[in-house]
Parts: structure tokens; C-alpha cells; sequence
């Protein structure tokens, strides 16, 4: 992943995995066709972003927009803190069109601004096809078509269709992740739930621990790890990982 979008991850609480989610009873207001999800339109989770060496160095903001034609649109925000960003202009924003249904995505995008650079990248899902459709808008356009394998996810629709699938302490499970107009492959091990604290409260948590790889089998990201509360609501309450550009820990401020 190149240097931007790996930054873009990390401040913007990037769900790096997915898989297929494990459907319970559906929601008294669900229509029937739709999968049982543990979060719903109007939920806003914001978090404090640690880089390296500074204890706050932003804030990332996640929403559920709004469920139309049977997908939801979510929304994740990202930018330093005033005073980080008087030094150099940073801000991030990615949307994703998540099927209500199959939690796979339909559509994904990133919007970045570094410094005086601003970049639009968006990547189309053509599931029958099994067609991936990037563009990037920047200084020059670009476009790529490529295949994609079945359940193929956008980092943000994987990171909310991951939080409906039921855990099992042992499990390891393998997915395929497109960014960029590239595939990765992307592996997770679960372990036991742990007690882990954040500023919104105490929690026991699932951690999951992440492995990424290239289409080249090359490792990309070292030390992910994600926890998710071990309850109904299944909060994405941290995230860890080193990247190209530092150590990155998110932490749960807030949910409502």
C-alpha cells in the first residue's frame, strides 16, 4: 500500500479484514432479506489517534450515514490535532456503500489532502463480473481494471462487516482486500477475549491479530492488532499497527 493510503488507514480507524459475516435472529425491524448487524444508522464513534511518540496526534470519526437502497453509507473522517496541523495539512475521508444484505461492499472511496497534494481515489465492485474498477483524481487520472476474487472488500466496509461475524477463541481465517487498484490478502487469528481499557469505559474484548501480504505474498504491515467488545454491540474499542510512516493506536473516545 503506498505511503498515503497507509497513512489514510491509520488515522481513519482502516478496518484491515473481513469475512463472511455469521447471521443470527434478524432484527425485530429488519426486512427480511437483510443481515443481522450490530450497528444502525445514526451510530458515531470517535476516537484519539497516538502516533509514535505523541500521546494525541488526532481524531477519527466514524458514522453510519444512512441505509439507502439497501446499503448503508458510512462515513470515516480523519485530521491531526490544531496544533500538528498548523505544521502541515493533513486530512482524510473515506465513504463506503456496504450491501445490507451480503456486508460486501458495493462501492469505496478515499479523499486525501497532504500538504498541498488532494487526491480522490474510487474503487467500483462489479460482483458478477468479479471486476474491481479503480479511478484516482489527482494532478493526472488514472484508471485500473482488475479481477477480484469472491468476497472481495474496501478497508471500510470490511472493518464494519467484520464486527457481525461470531468469534471463536483458535479461528484463523483468510479474506481478500483491495486497495488502490491492488490485492492483499489479509489473515486473522483470534484469540481469547481480554479485559482492555479506554477512555469510553472497560471492556472484554476479542483480539484479533492481523497479518497483510501483497499479491507478491510479500508482508506490507507489521504488529495489527484490532479489539472488538464481547457484546452485543461489538465496538471496534482499538486498533494498533506499525506503518511506513509510524506506530499507530487508536482508542475509543466515544460511541453513541
Amino acid at each position: 500500500m503506498r505511503l498515503g493510503t497507509a497513512s489514510a488507514l491509520g488515522l481513519t480507524v482502516l478496518a484491515l479484514m473481513s469475512s463472511p459475516p455469521s447471521l443470527g435472529a434478524q432484527r425485530a425491524t429488519a426486512a427480511p432479506s437483510e443481515a443481522t448487524v450490530p450497528f444502525k444508522v445514526g451510530e458515531t464513534l470517535s476516537y484519539d489517534v497516538s502516533w509514535s511518540a505523541v500521546l494525541v496526534a488526532g481524531n477519527a470519526t466514524a458514522r453510519v450515514v444512512e441505509n439507502k437502497g439497501n446499503a448503508y453509507a458510512i462515513v470515516v473522517e480523519g485530521r491531526p490535532i490544531p496544533m500538528l496541523a498548523r505544521l502541515y495539512n493533513l486530512y482524510y475521508r473515506m465513504e463506503s456503500l456496504l450491501d445490507s444484505r451480503t456486508l460486501l461492499s458495493q462501492r469505496g472511496s478515499l479523499y486525501s489532502e497532504e500538504g498541498s497534494d488532494k487526491t480522490t481515489g474510487t474503487t467500483r465492485f462489479d460482483r458478477p463480473a468479479r471486476r474491481g474498477y479503480y479511478e484516482r483524481q489527482a494532478d493526472t487520472n488514472s484508471k485500473i481494471d482488475f479481477p477480484i476474487p469472491a468476497g472481495t472488500q474496501d478497508g471500510l466496509a470490511a472493518f464494519y462487516a467484520i464486527r457481525a461475524h461470531a468469534f471463536k477463541a483458535g479461528e484463523h481465517f483468510s479474506i481478500p482486500v483491495a486497495d488502490s487498484g491492488s490485492m492483499y490478502t489479509v489473515q486473522v487469528d483470534v484469540a481469547q477475549p481480554e479485559s482492555i481499557r479506554a477512555p469510553v469505559g472497560e471492556f472484554s474484548a476479542w483480539k484479533l491479530t492481523v497479518g497483510i501480504t501483497d499479491a507478491q505474498g510479500q508482508p506490507v504491515w507489521k504488529n495489527i492488532a484490532l479489539w472488538i467488545s464481547n457484546d452485543a454491540r461489538r465496538l471496534p474499542v482499538k486498533m494498533q499497527a506499525e506503518l511506513p510512516v509510524g506506530s499507530f493506536v487508536l482508542v475509543l473516545r466515544e460511541a453513541r
